[in-house]
């Protein structure tokens, strides 16, 4: 099998793309994850808020496909208000950790006019190499 898409159990149904992509070497390829929940609602409308949700969603994505977080090698953040950022930098550390914890891999950020969800601050995209083992089946 050259590959597994992936979707956590209970979340909305992804309509047009894949939340992850699994290649057969582990290498675990996470689409763009914004600031809504598994129901696809955003329950927070603030820039900090939509961060720690996406940032939760791509661990679920990985949990999901049977990785952990230091099992994640990239993320590349697309932002939408970039002084919003800078503004919020100690507070997006405190949010970053206590999801990510003290994990930093390779990171990137891109300051874009928009989203294709309006209501979405933040994008978040990302990349795991999760090690040989058994992986959890996630449906076809």
């Amino acid at each position: 099998m050259a590959h597994r898409i992936i979707h956590p159990e209970g979340w909305a149904p992804a309509r047009g793309y894949a939340n992850g992509v699994l290649a057969s070497d582990g290498t675990l390829y996470v689409g763009g994850q914004i600031g809504w929940t598994a129901d696809q609602v955003f329950e927070k409308l603030d820039f900090l808020g939509q961060c720690e949700q996406a940032l939760k969603n791509i661990v679920a994505v990985v949990e999901a496909a049977g990785g952990r977080i230091e099992h994640i090698t990239r993320l590349t953040w697309y932002v939408t208000d970039k002084r919003e950022y800078l503004a919020r930098q100690r507070e997006m550390g405190e949010v970053y950790r206590r999801v990510l914890g003290r994990h930093f891999p390779a990171m990137t950020m891109v300051v874009v006019a928009g989203l294709v969800e309006d209501a979405a601050l933040v994008e978040i995209e990302a990349t795991a190499v999760i090690p040989p083992g058994p992986r959890p089946y996630d449906g076809p």
